[in-house]
């Protein structure tokens, strides 16, 4: 039946050309599952004796849709979504498995088995049945919300220059399609800590750094060495924020306009007077010394962490002060605020914040559906202990 399912939905997806299901939103979502759990409940009541219907929420059935949905998954991680491919992949919904009509009517058929299956060990109710109970309703609490409440997440990027304020976002995966936000966003500073520069030899007839050779370091500062067939490289000065003086000598600079230099002591093979090398950055160039064929540059550290200082403002009028960091997100009137990025060709010197707001209404039914399946668990693990406490 799992397979047959499966076929049929492969055979509705080509037919209409590729195109899959949309779920719609809420409430319509909400109306369609409320409908669906109380005909397997009146299925499951009125006819609990019919062969047909104990097929139906049979065990057989159950491990033959797991495995179904475990192989349409499986199609979804190896096979890329939403890119495109052979025609007739993409017609039989390969490139989007996820609203594809086999992964939904397989969905809806194992919900209406694992349903029946609930109904039958919970009516009449019995204490022995609890850990049953928990754990299979948990299961089809997490399965539902996830699947009919994916039509009401909403992902956007928001960007937002230092000092300017917004209140639109773009739809993540969507091109061009802007959306109203119910809140705003202003963006009071950005900043970014950046690990230590590092000291690299480049090549430039193969285009490439030649990373083995040089032995690139995590830090550079004074006293730091390098070398590179008989070429000795070591840092006498070293100044983590600063920019070139009148005479191309650079000075102390804030870290809002300088960027790393390094006056380094080349002897050996490509000996030559000391020199500075700098990262370079936004308006200045960058310090490099050739070495025989060889470049010897200072690469940027790579960013440790960057937040923005934000205030958020809703329509009606509520506002919060925050500090947003990557995985570290802030609630705000139901949604959940991310840093997600900044403009990387700038750096450290980016005014630009791109920042994440998800909504996603139907999360706390899928934790609920978690929390169910964690206390079935427990209560499975704890009369197990029970019982072989007593045969002991």
């Amino acid at each position: 039946m799992a397979i047959m399912t499966a076929a049929f939905g492969f055979a509705i997806q080509y037919a209409l050309g590729g195109q899959g299901i949309t779920l719609p939103a809420w409430p319509l979502n909400g109306v369609i599952l409320t409908l669906l759990a109380l005909a397997t409940t009146a299925l499951g009541l009125s006819f609990r004796n019919r062969p047909p219907v104990q097929w139906l929420g049979g065990i057989p059935l159950g491990l033959s849709l797991i495995l179904s949905l475990a192989v349409l998954s499986f199609i979804g991680g190896m096979v890329p979504q939403g890119a495109e491919g052979n025609p007739a992949a993409v017609r039989l919904g390969l490139y989007s498995i996820f609203s594809s009509w086999p992964f939904a009517l397989t969905v809806a058929l194992f919900l209406v088995n694992l349903g029946l299956s609930l109904v039958w060990k919970t009516v009449p109710f019995s204490p022995k049945n609890l850990q049953f109970i928990l754990f299979h309703a948990g299961f089809w609490i997490a399965l539902a919300c996830g699947i009919f409440g994916s039509s009401d997440l909403q992902r956007l990027i928001v960007p937002v220059y230092e000092g300017r304020s917004t209140s639109r976002g773009l739809v993540s995966g969507g091109g061009r399609e802007v959306r109203d936000l119910p809140f705003s966003v202003k963006l009071h500073d950005f900043s970014i800590e950046e690990y230590p520069p590092q000291l690299m030899f480049y090549d430039p007839e193969s285009d490439r750094f030649i990373m083995a050779g040089t032995q690139a370091v995590t830090e550079v500062r004074k006293g730091t060495t390098i070398s590179w067939k008989g070429t000795r490289v070591e840092v006498t000065e070293f100044m983590d924020s600063a920019m070139p003086g009148p005479d191309g000598i650079p000075i102390t600079a804030p870290p809002s306009a300088g960027i790393p230099y390094a006056k380094v002591r080349i002897t050996g093979s490509g000996e030559q007077p000391d020199t500075w090398l700098s990262t370079g950055g936004p308006g200045m160039r960058p310090y490099v010394a050739g070495i025989e064929s060889q470049i010897l540059i200072m690469v940027p550290g790579s960013p440790k962490s960057y937040r923005s200082a934000v205030t958020i403002q809703a329509e009606g009028g509520r506002s919060l002060e925050a500090a947003l960091e990557v995985n570290k997100p802030v609630n705000f009137e139901g949604w959940k605020i991310y840093q997600m990025g900044y403009d990387e060709e700038s750096g450290r010197f980016s005014t630009l914040s791109l920042i994440e707001a998800i909504r996603d209404p139907w999360l706390p039914g899928v934790y609920l559906g978690f929390f169910m399946i964690l206390a079935g668990n427990t209560l499975f693990f704890w009369n197990g202990i029970k019982r072989s406490g007593v045969e002991a």
